[in-house]
């Protein structure tokens, strides 16, 4: 359950490993803060960090079902924070897992659901003890950023799974991708229902709202948040343009669909005219136009051979062959 836990004194990792019965005590320390990481905890294994560190109910039960969206609460004096990392499948295709992050005066916890590494977050930030001594707050901006820059490699994967659809739909080769485009726009829909909830709880952290974050660190969670602003326009640029790659598309098959009906009527028209005349000589009347004629037969397929010839002819030169 528990990956890591560890004490954090002016911006530095104490060495040796930190039991959960004294982290609590621990995080009293002055310039002190506890990190401890959680995977996929249960009510009963969550339950003995609930009791050390007086989490509220509300948000515990949100930690440990997991399946919310993206926010920023306050429950008295801890702050609950919940990111939507996401990676790329391939073929376009997305994973999100789920991140939760306590945030008190003396603690951060952080519970994770799902595929999002957060050791190499910890790594890269305890290198930073200028960072680490604004407190947990700092742990906090840490997976912020990392989740934030994670996006983009995401965005870049989706870019070129647009292009490639918009190259397919104004090709010559008569494709139909209208279940790739659907596909691909409802990963666009989960990618922006991941990233742009995320846009104000970022502002408010930026802003200063909450005391737990240090005030020098306002400035980091600014930057992060106009990333994530120019990530959003992306995001929500790629769903109008597939919008609109949908509507030509669909345009495009009606077009190919009225050209198949033309040829398909123009064809008729020209087998109408033996059918008609082949029809008239199958009555077998006695007295019948040229019968007992000599040249009726190399005439009447002449007359049809010339019919069919004209209208032929016409049907090419109004498009419709």
């Amino acid at each position: 359950m528990i990956v890591d836990c560890a004490v954090y004194r002016e911006g530095r990792r104490r060495p040796g490993e930190l039991p959960l019965e004294r982290a609590c005590e621990a995080s009293q320390d002055a310039d002190a803060f506890v990190w401890i990481g959680l995977y996929e905890p249960t009510e009963e294994e969550f339950d003995a960090v609930r009791r050390e560190f007086d989490l509220h109910e509300l948000a515990v039960e949100d930690a440990i079902t997991a399946h919310q969206r993206p926010k920023l609460e306050a429950y008295d004096d801890t702050l609950l924070v919940v990111l939507k990392p996401a990676r790329e499948a391939g073929s376009g295709a997305i994973e999100l897992g789920e991140i939760l992050i306590f945030i008190g005066d003396g603690f951060v916890i952080t519970v994770r659901h799902g595929e999002a590494a957060l050791h190499d977050v910890r790594l890269r930030t305890e290198e930073r003890p200028d960072l680490l001594r604004c407190g947990p707050g700092a742990a906090l901006y840490a997976i912020v950023d990392r989740i934030v820059d994670d996006y983009q490699p995401v965005i870049d994967a989706m870019d070129h799974a647009v292009q490639e659809v918009e190259r397919e739909v104004f090709s010559a080769s008569g494709t139909n991708p209208t279940e790739d485009i659907y596909r691909l726009k409802r990963e666009v829909l989960q990618l922006h229902s991941a990233v742009a909830p995320l846009a104000e709880p970022l502002d408010r952290l930026a802003r200063g709202r909450h005391d737990t974050i240090h005030s020098e660190l306002h400035a980091y969670f600014r930057d992060a948040h106009d990333h994530l602003l120019r990530m959003i326009q992306q995001i929500e640029s790629y769903r109008d343009l597939l919008t609109s790659v949908l509507t030509a598309n669909l345009s495009q098959v009606t077009v190919r669909q009225n050209e198949d009906m033309r040829r398909i009527s123009a064809w008729a028209a020209i087998i109408a005219v033996p059918t008609a005349i082949a029809g008239l000589y199958g009555m077998n009347f006695h007295h019948m136009p040229e019968l007992d004629w000599a040249l009726g037969y190399p005439l009447t397929l002449g007359l049809i051979a010339l019919v069919c010839a004209v209208l032929y002819r016409y049907f090419r030169r109004i498009g419709w062959l």
